[in-house]
């Protein structure tokens, strides 16, 4: 699954990746603004996305698998236990986290 969201995120207009952290934590860039991050050593994947506050709770509620943003603002980041979570769920949450980031870039970055 690792290949497919690595893939899925690169994809995406304006979208960088590294390693800025550490050797096991990819991170996915939207103009230099975090919208993945990627824990390579974690069985079962992990994976942690900027989210809606409200929505971030709201998913906490209703999936065992996802928590508080590791090492990331709570509010606005979730973790996810990828094991047991449908591609497309986990697409259309990539989709969500980089369309806020999105928002939040200034014009002249905007497309």
């Amino acid at each position: 699954m690792l290949e497919e969201i690595r893939t899925y995120c690169l994809q995406k207009k304006h979208v960088t990746e590294s390693l800025p952290f550490d050797k096991n934590t990819l991170v996915f860039k939207l103009h230099n603004k975090i919208f993945v991050l990627l824990r390579l050593e974690k069985v079962p994947l992990h994976i942690t996305l900027k989210c809606n506050p409200k929505k971030a709770l709201v998913l906490r509620e209703e999936y065992t698998q996802i928590f508080p943003g590791y090492h990331a603002n709570k509010k606005h980041w979730n973790t996810i236990v990828v094991e047991n979570i449908s591609l497309v769920l986990i697409y259309k949450w990539i989709d969500d986290s980089y369309q806020l980031v999105l928002n939040g870039l200034p014009k002249k970055l905007k497309p």
